[in-house]
């Protein structure tokens, strides 16, 4: 890698443009208003503090929640630059808090790797946020400057002495802006300790003073992605003890991949590119598919344990592998819909290299584990081999890819895909008042019968034998894994209407279980919805309310006495008549509708591991640790 300059002054900062149009459009800028766009601004001006570690200079960031809702982040770094910029008639500090694309990350000055520059800057958080007070220790110095809605009150001044360096940055999100101000501390604490696992040694501390006694942990991991590979294993069987690790430092960019392989039938691979969860893949993870199918092959052919004519696929040497590579890189190129796909074109060819030298070597020198891996692999082909079988007999008998649709499935008239959504509803009690509730021009109602098959068990030739699934598939039209193709789902919105119960819960859990491991760009491309039936009905006479929690019904018992009511307690769907359900759940109107996200796709691997796994105990302290969940679903 390069060696940066050590210097980082006001010369480094370079102007692009304005600030004024981030108010106005904010969803341009923060892709949008809701709690993820929140959140979002935490981590523009975390990215910042982990800039300065990635450059050398910080080693600990402390980010709190306080009391009074606003966010404060704290980092021992070499402090934002305090000098004069002449063009601007400003300190550096008050010019990368108000212009857009102002900072040390365009030139070759300030930072040679930085993962901000993905992002909109600290500028933005500014923007956005109803105050915000920027400290720092400098120099000797104590500098402070105050922000409201982006405007300064005065210039930086000194507010006191120090013999630390670093930069704290205080804000309070603008209520004008954002449809909510409440930060959440676990959405923090997910993205902030994978953080700690992708740069090892760094020290990041995470508060939260709204609740007491203080909520507070500490994430430093010696071990880096190695660690971060044993967490995400953590309830898996694995095949090897150790987890393989190798690492490659080239001129502009460094190669960082820790892998361990699992009895499970999925693979886990995450791919980051300086510090960003590169979700929509890219170089790097094509470089990476690459070399371990061309090392695995190359070895069972020269060991013998492989035919020269035999070819395992990439999809059989990948089954239980979890992954995580981080490429760090000096000019990265960020492509995709969400600006998450690494573009780069020479990452796959060093990624490939870096792999193929480093896994190659271990298999060499680990005889006994390569052999046992190459053997899991043809066992894995044979698998898919039957799988393949069983979709081609299933598509002979027009179960999977037919115009003939499923039988039970009451389809919509509307023939644009943009226009329709289907409700999967669980039980035929139900599915009957759907089917007449429902406006039939763009709702499509299918009715499943009892729980569908826990995926999490079993391989791919079982799930295609299952009636419940097969029934789904066909319904979607898209096809799973490798067949799928998002230009033939028959739905805009695939919604799972199950009742308010465990039962429900469990039956849609199995559900998104289905999507997750076999569907997932439908979870990834927002098209996953859950709907939100009612959990009470008040009435007195001709009146009727109704109520989706137990705060909403007691607001509302505050607000007007609870004597005159009648209450009922729905405890399934199959209780309300289709009039009922259609107000309630199913007109675009007046439901409430929850999208289902990947945002944090290692909790949800991890979830799904829990609670469909092989491990009762560990699915019984879940429980245990969620127990007033479950009450709340049980009343």
């Amino acid at each position: 890698m390069e060696e940066v300059k050590h210097s980082y002054n006001e010369t480094d900062i370079q102007v692009l443009e304005g600030l004024d149009p981030v108010r106005k459009r904010p969803g341009m800028y923060i892709g949008s208003t809701d709690a993820r766009g929140l959140h979002h601004l935490v981590t523009e001006v975390v990215d910042n503090s982990i800039d300065e570690a990635l450059a050398g200079y910080c080693n600990h960031i402390i980010v709190e929640i306080l009391s009074d809702g606003a966010v404060r982040v704290t980092d021992n770094g070499r402090g934002i630059p305090v000098g004069i910029i002449e063009k601007e008639g400003k300190s550096a500090v008050e010019v990368v808090l108000t212009k857009l694309h102002a900072g040390g990350k365009f030139g070759n000055g300030g930072y040679k790797i930085s993962g901000g520059l993905h992002g909109v800057g600290v500028s933005c958080v500014n923007a956005l946020s109803e105050w915000l007070i920027a400290e720092v220790r400098q120099g000797g110095k104590v500098y402070q400057i105050r922000f409201n809605r982006g405007i300064a009150e005065r210039p930086l001044h000194v507010i006191g002495d120090t013999d630390t360096t670093g930069t704290t940055i205080t804000f309070y999100p603008d209520s004008e802006i954002f449809e909510t101000l409440e930060f959440n501390y676990d959405t923090m604490k997910s993205r902030l300790r994978e953080l700690a696992y992708l740069n090892k040694g760094l020290t990041i501390e995470i508060a939260d003073e709204r609740v007491q006694p203080e909520r507070r942990e500490v994430f430093c991991y010696e071990g880096g992605i190695v660690s971060f590979v044993e967490s995400l294993n953590k309830n898996k069987e694995t095949i090897f003890d150790k987890v393989i690790y190798f690492d490659a430092a080239y001129v502009d960019s460094e190669i960082e991949v820790a892998m361990q392989y699992n009895d499970s039938y999925t693979d886990t691979i995450l791919a980051f590119a300086n510090n960003i969860n590169t979700e929509e893949g890219g170089t790097h993870l094509e470089g990476f598919k690459a070399a371990i199918s061309k090392v695995i092959n190359d070895y069972g052919k020269k060991s013998g344990i492989l035919k020269e004519a035999d070819k395992l696929s990439g999809e059989d040497v990948r089954e239980g592998l979890t992954a995580v590579i981080s490429v760090k890189l000096a000019e990265p190129q960020f492509e995709g819909q969400t600006k998450t796909k690494l573009g780069n074109s020479s990452m796959r060819n060093a990624v490939m290299k870096s792999v193929t030298e480093g896994f190659g070597t271990y298999l060499e020198e680990n005889p006994r584990e390569a052999k046992e891996l190459i053997l899991k692999t043809i066992t894995a082909q044979r698998a898919r081999e039957a799988a393949r079988a069983a979709r081609e007999t299933a598509r002979r008998k027009s179960a999977l890819e037919s115009t003939t649709l499923p039988g039970k499935l009451a389809d919509c008239t509307d023939k644009d895909p943009k226009a329709c959504e289907i409700y999967l509803v669980e039980g035929d009690s139900a599915g009957g008042s759907a089917k007449q509730g429902r406006d039939r021009r763009f709702q499509a109602i299918l009715p499943l019968r009892g729980k569908i098959l826990n995926v999490e068990k079993a391989r791919l030739h079982k799930v295609l034998e299952n009636e419940e699934i097969k029934a789904m598939i066909t319904a979607f039209g898209c096809g799973i894994n490798a067949d799928y193709d998002e230009s033939k789902l028959r739905y805009d919105r695939i919604i799972c209407m199950t009742d308010a119960d465990v039962d429900g819960s469990h039956i849609r859990i199995l559900m998104l279980t289905f999507f997750f491991r076999f569907m997932r760009p439908l979870i990834e491309n927002g098209h996953v919805y859950i709907a939100q039936p009612p959990l009470y009905k008040l009435s007195r006479g001709k009146q009727e309310w109704y109520f989706y929690d137990d705060v909403a019904l007691d607001k509302f018992y505050e607000e007007n006495g609870r004597k005159g009511f009648d209450l009922q307690r729905y405890k399934g769907l199959g209780e309300m008549n289709p009039e009922q359900l259609w107000e309630t759940t199913m007109d675009p109107k007046s439901r409430t509708l929850l999208r289902v996200s990947m945002e944090d796709a290692i909790s949800a691997d991890e979830m799904f591991t829990v609670l469909m796994g092989e491990q009762p105990e560990l699915r019984r302290a879940f429980i245990e640790e969620n127990a007033k969940l479950v009450e709340d679903l049980d009343v």
